[in-house]
């Protein structure tokens, strides 16, 4: 899978693709990530990206012409299944979604900056709109970040245990289980005996029945998705 990221400061991508899971997935060959800076397509001598806005109001709108130039450039190179626009008002970003965007084969993600970009940007070249909750941040990298995060985990071969992947929260409706690890009594405060029991049956009967508890203790919104 390649992922091609436009932003107006790719210098704060530069350390979430460097390390741990996502630059194995990267040293791998399973996940290419690309970076391009929108400065390069600016206009004039100044490299200028952002301009007031119609209307009047405060703060600088992303202007059309660098960014169409950026999406073009891309397109011209490859297919891209989708071209997502990082945005608080996009579609809240979930499970489900990732787990879908995992099975493509190249996906663009635009990140906002300032007031928003020009309309006709989403209008014209933006094919999904995601958001990552209900606040909003100084840019869509940190979202950017996060999404490929979610994505590229997924991307068969990228984590060590092929099923690891299946049994995090979310993945059915439900939240993840506790897990515990050595030792097995730490000051008095032991780990479940089921776990230690080695009849793996009981073992994945215990894990639901805690997954549920659990999910109606902090997300019972989740578990009308889980009944159906």
């Amino acid at each position: 899978m390649r992922i091609d990221i436009i932003s107006a400061v790719p210098q704060l991508l530069e350390s979430p693709f460097s390390h741990s899971i996502m630059k194995r997935a990267q040293d791998k060959g399973l996940l290419e990530v690309a970076t391009h800076n929108l400065r390069d397509y600016g206009m004039n001598k100044y490299n200028q990206i952002d301009d007031y806005q119609f209307g009047g109001g405060a703060g600088m709108v992303m202007m059309i012409e660098p960014i169409a130039k950026m999406i073009e450039k891309l397109k011209a190179e490859r297919e891209y299944d989708e071209i997502i626009y990082m945005t608080p008002d996009g579609e809240t970003l979930n499970q489900q979604m990732c787990n879908q965007l995992s099975l493509g084969g190249n996906l663009m993600i635009l990140c906002g900056h300032y007031k928003g970009i020009d309309e006709r940007v989403r209008e014209l070249f933006i094919t999904k709109e995601i958001s990552i909750g209900d606040y909003v941040l100084s840019g869509g990298e940190l979202g950017a970040a996060i999404l490929v995060d979610a994505i590229g985990r997924l991307i068969p071969g990228v984590l060590g245990d092929e099923t690891s992947a299946l049994f995090d929260s979310f993945q059915d409706n439900l939240l993840a289980p506790p897990v515990y690890t050595r030792p097995s009594d730490y000051k008095g405060h032991k780990v479940p005996e089921i776990l230690l029991s080695g009849h793996q049956k009981k073992i994945d009967e215990w894990r639901e029945d805690q997954a549920i508890k659990r999910t109606q203790e902090r997300r019972p919104d989740l578990l009308k998705n889980w009944e159906e």
